[in-house]
């Protein structure tokens, strides 16, 4: 821990504005951004489903496409290989490539989502011993949540009597509910599912396992060379970004419909209300991306061999949350 002590101090100053080292070509035609059809994306969701991103980007005559992702890994690489500019995405994926391409694939611009994951596991578990045997579905490789069960299991001396399998979040909840994996560790709302129509046990809290309760489940990214092509239509997603953060505080009561209603859209899922109601009371959403985390973030993955050979120092510059208020605000959304 006193390596991630250390890296705290000197990791996180923000870089310089990113319109500084790329040519600024002015407000993007279009901003292609990718999201999880989940409630630990509810800033997206809200943005999403009230209209709020696409208002905020409008005035400068920027559309805005989006695409569906299921693990953060795969939108990572879509945003590699140039096919989306930004994403919703936990850190863990953020991290894993701005460290795969010594820096040069994004920055995290703002925080979304804290909290909300869970390792719950089969009826009648009740400690790490009682997993021995048997696997822990996690969404996918090197995801958030993956890292955080290799890191639980190496804690505990048991990363050799557990293993650890990767599914999509429907997936693991019909493995789960077939008895095929002891446990699952999942972001919302699916922990809540497996707990209230599968009888599941909840195991882990992630909260607990961070001073505080904070920890990033959810943050925005944005491509190096978009930003520094188009750092005016940056500033007007994060500004949208903390605009729908505004709006999931201020209409608490709204927040089962509104991600219903998106989830539908985006997946076709249909939770119960119940289940979406409690995975949201688990969450606090925030523009904050609690940059002090990701020192031990990364000391996590290089400890479970997801990031071997990492350091700490290459984390200078991941965080750049320096945007500059627009001019003109957007819209507020319908």
């Amino acid at each position: 821990m006193l390596l991630a002590l250390v890296a705290i101090g000197t990791a996180f100053v923000p870089s310089p504005q990113l319109a500084a080292k790329a040519t600024d070509l002015g407000p993007a035609e279009e901003l292609r951004l990718g999201y999880f059809a989940t409630v630990t994306h509810v800033p997206a969701l809200v943005g999403l489903e009230r209209g709020i991103l696409a208002d905020g980007l409008d005035p400068d005559g920027t559309r805005l496409e989006t695409q569906v992702f299921t693990a953060g890994p795969s939108a990572m690489e879509a945003i590699n290989a140039g096919a989306i500019d930004a994403a919703y995405v936990g850190p863990s994926p953020a991290i894993a490539s701005y460290l795969g391409s010594d820096g040069a694939s994004i920055r995290v611009v703002a925080g979304a989502t804290s909290g909300g994951a869970y390792l719950v596991a089969q009826p009648g578990t009740t400690d790490v011993a009682g997993l021995a045997g048997g696997e822990i579905a996690t969404p996918q490789y090197a995801g958030t949540q993956d890292v955080a069960a290799r890191d639980y299991l190496r804690s505990h001396g048991a990363e050799d009597d557990v293993a650890i399998s990767h599914a999509a979040a429907g997936t693991a909840v019909q493995l789960f509910a077939r008895g095929a994996v002891a446990a699952a560790w999942q972001p919302e709302p699916w922990a809540s599912m497996l707990v209230e129509e599968h009888d599941g046990e909840i195991l882990v809290d992630e909260r607990d396992l961070w001073p505080g309760g904070d920890f990033p489940t959810s943050v925005l990214v944005v491509s190096q060379k978009f930003a520094g092509q188009h750092p005016e239509t940056v500033a007007r997603l994060v500004e949208a970004n903390e605009r729908s953060i505004r709006w999931a505080d201020e209409h608490p009561d709204q927040l089962v419909d509104v991600a219903d209603a998106a989830i539908q859209r985006a997946a076709g899922e249909n939770l119960s209300r119940s289940v979406l109601a409690s995975a949201i009371d688990g969450m606090r959403f925030t523009a904050d991306p609690l940059a002090g985390t990701y020192p031990v973030l990364l000391e996590r993955a290089r400890e479970t061999g997801v990031l071997p050979g990492a350091g700490p120092g290459g984390l200078d510059g991941l965080i750049d949350t320096d945007w500059p208020k627009s001019d003109t605000e957007g819209g507020q959304g319908p």
